[in-house]
């Protein structure tokens, strides 16, 4: 097997300091975070930000100073969320693109989300990915049904997505695909032979999700933008330490941990 790919998705749009007192906020605090996820094994930050009062945004210029501040203290490949939050418009999601990461998310679907709906029709996907394209961003295909990795085949084919293909399958938002082993080898086997893919399992299924994808030729995402906890009743420490026990377990499996420049040369990103 290739070498684990670690994302930490640290801050996310709906954790909030009251749930989590570890949570970063600032672009000081969120590039801290990241550097200590880095140092502990993660090769990808999928990155939120917030407003000065915490709040959940996609201003490009947050963007811009948390982007800056990350790389000044580490190689991670910086990954940016277009998904933003549900009540945001497409205008509002896509700034985060100015930023100029390696890598954003490109969810290829709509699906409920809890209580609310995460729209996706197809003329947006379409925009956000010629968006990625014209600034030689790489997509990482969003995946919270198998219904969204069809779209995104639809894209490959009509030339809107090209180079080297990377799914994340988002498994178990309420409203959207259950987080079972079953499922996450169903997607796994339905797209392409020599495309990557990463697992982000929500809540009390991040752990089982992750253990099935180091074994399965996935790879990982951690984090608490989809789960607060280090076990039942025990709040993580840190993103780092969620880090750290994937780093664990994946070496007790006998399979090693990639760092970002080879992280970049199994999804193929330019540097």
């Amino acid at each position: 097997m290739k070498k684990l790919i670690i994302t930490a998705a640290i801050v996310g749009a709906e954790v909030t300091r009251e749930q989590q007192p570890a949570l970063p906020l600032t672009p000081e605090e969120i590039a801290n975070d990241v550097y200590d996820c880095w140092r502990a094994g993660a090769s990808i930050v999928h990155l939120h930000v917030r407003d000065k009062n915490g709040n959940p945004t996609q201003d490009a210029r947050i963007f811009n100073e948390t982007v800056e501040l990350i790389r000044e203290k580490t190689n991670i490949i910086v990954q940016v969320s277009t998904g933003g939050s549900v009540d945001m418009t497409p205008e509002e999601r896509i700034q985060s693109l100015e930023s100029n990461p390696d890598m954003a998310t490109l969810s290829t679907g709509t699906c409920n989300f809890g209580n609310e709906i995460f729209y996706n029709p197809y003329n947006v996907i379409i925009d956000f990915a010629k968006k990625m394209e014209e600034k030689n961003i790489m997509p990482e295909i969003e995946a919270f049904d198998a219904g969204m990795v069809n779209n995104a085949l639809r894209l490959v084919k009509e030339g809107y997505i090209k180079g080297h293909l990377h799914f994340d399958f988002v498994l178990g938002v309420p409203g959207a695909m259950p987080a079972t082993v079953k499922n996450l080898l169903y997607l796994s086997e339905i797209i392409p032979s020599e495309a990557t893919w990463t697992v982000a399992g929500i809540g009390r299924h991040e752990l089982p999700m992750a253990t099935a994808a180091i074994l399965m030729g996935g790879n990982v995402r951690v984090g608490f933008e989809d789960n607060i906890y280090y076990k039942k009743g025990r709040l993580a420490k840190s993103n780092a330490e969620l880090v750290e026990r994937i780093v664990r377990i994946s070496r007790e499996l006998g399979r090693d941990i990639a760092t970002p420049d080879e992280a970049r040369r199994i999804l193929e990103i330019e540097k």
